[in-house]
């Protein structure tokens, strides 16, 4: 059944078509590009957490992994609750004092800009617009 299984992974891996890893604290959420059998185009999320069982020399690692699979039709609801709900948590941090210690744990680390290109600023949540 492992060999199924590792069969199976290998032959998912050959149809990434583009895939981009984002590093976030304990976390790494991979987005790949894929294709359907009717070569259609469709974006595969995966949420890849390190999990670390036991202590010292007795300690397993394993990965908990969920996946989400997003297709083009659905492209424009998605972004559009997305842009929603970060607008609103946007607004709701704005009546806080400031930052709790717990969300500062989690916060993803900003990307490091490509050689040659100028720092990104962070986008105001109204400057969420793509268009498909």
């Amino acid at each position: 059944m492992d060999e199924f299984k590792r069969r199976n992974n290998e032959e998912m891996e050959k149809d990434v078509l583009f895939s981009h890893a984002v590093k976030a604290g304990k976390r790494i959420y991979y987005m790949d590009v894929r294709k359907t059998r009717k070569d259609e185009l469709y974006l595969s999320i995966t949420e890849s957490k390190k999990v670390t069982t036991g202590d010292g020399e007795s300690a397993q690692v394993s990965f908990e992994k969920h996946k989400i699979f997003l297709y083009r039709e659905d492209f424009s609801n998605f972004i559009d609750g997305l842009t929603r709900t970060i607008r609103f948590i946007h607004e709701a941090e704005k009546t806080v004092s400031g930052p709790t210690a717990s969300a500062d744990a989690d916060a993803p680390e900003p990307e490091a800009p490509l050689p040659g290109e100028p720092a990104a600023e962070e986008p105001e949540p109204d400057d969420f617009k793509i268009e498909f």
